[in-house]
């Protein structure tokens, strides 16, 4: 069932032996990381520490690396140089503690699977991946697609699934793996407003039960509004740390440099905030 996720090139194994410099066993640290498609960086000295229980917005221009970030992290690209540690581990030994939620279009869609299928998936880590998914493992992935607010569709082939949908099946699957750490890319594109929603209620209860989301997001008027923690990215990290404190106009220029028209949403959505 997992040829549903188009292949993608695995990274090395990831060693950590550079991380003294950074807290001990914070959900995730990034250490000096660069990443290049074809000898052209994409990422570049990336370093990073994200506390436990904050709701992360990974937030800046196209073509700034953002999801390049998630996927180095998760090892499904190859890293150039640097270190990832989930919890003070490589990730190969936290699989476990680790969701994802994978940009739509790096799904195949038209795969003859049914969205309590797919959901089921989030169960493999924990149950083994010589097992068969039972009675057991069918009523938690049924019970996460209600809480998506989808439980009538879990008998709905995918391919049958409109697009917010298709995202809701992706996070229900989220909610079964029962991670501690979740890496979220786009969730919130080209969704309707009931499914948008729907994420941020969800990242709202993962948030109060003390679990720590990064999150690509593209739509600056509302950062501040789902987010209590920012990354501002254009290659190399601009600003890192409290919405409060990091979302500012002049970090804003520095990553998005002459996007204007973003700025100006970003600047009216604080003032709003502000009032």
């Amino acid at each position: 069932m997992n040829r549903i996720f188009k292949k993608m090139s695995p990274a090395g194994d990831a060693a950590v032996e550079n991380l003294s410099d950074h807290p001990a066993g914070h959900p995730l640290s990034v250490h000096d990381l660069t990443v290049a498609y074809h000898r052209k960086p994409v990422l570049w000295d990336v370093d990073l520490d994200i506390p436990d229980g904050k709701l992360v917005g990974i937030v800046g221009p196209n073509g700034a690396g953002k999801s390049t970030l998630l996927k180095a992290c998760l090892e499904l690209i190859p890293r150039t140089s640097g270190e990832v540690a989930i919890y003070g581990e490589p990730y190969k030994n936290q699989r476990h503690l680790v969701g994802y939620v994978p940009q739509r279009e790096s799904v195949d869609w038209d795969f003859p699977v049914s969205a309590l299928d797919v959901v089921a998936m989030g169960t493999y880590r924990k149950l083994g991946w010589l097992k068969r998914v039972g009675k057991k493992e069918r009523d938690l992935a049924r019970h996460a697609l209600e809480q998506v607010g989808i439980g009538d569709l879990a008998d709905r082939q995918i391919s049958q699934l409109s697009g917010g949908q298709q995202q809701r099946v992706f996070l229900a699957r989220a909610l079964a793996q029962d991670a501690q750490l979740y890496f979220m890319d786009e969730p919130f594109a080209a969704v309707d407003a009931a499914t948008e929603q729907a994420i941020v209620k969800l990242l709202q209860e993962l948030n109060s039960q003390g679990k720590t989301c990064l999150v690509v997001h593209h739509d600056l008027a509302t950062v501040a509004k789902y987010f209590d923690w920012v990354i501002l990215l254009n290659m190399r990290v601009v600003a890192s740390g409290p919405t409060a404190e990091i979302f500012t106009p002049e970090n804003l220029e520095k990553t998005y440099g002459g996007q204007l028209n973003l700025l100006n949403q970003a600047v009216q959505a604080l003032q709003s905030i502000g009032k």
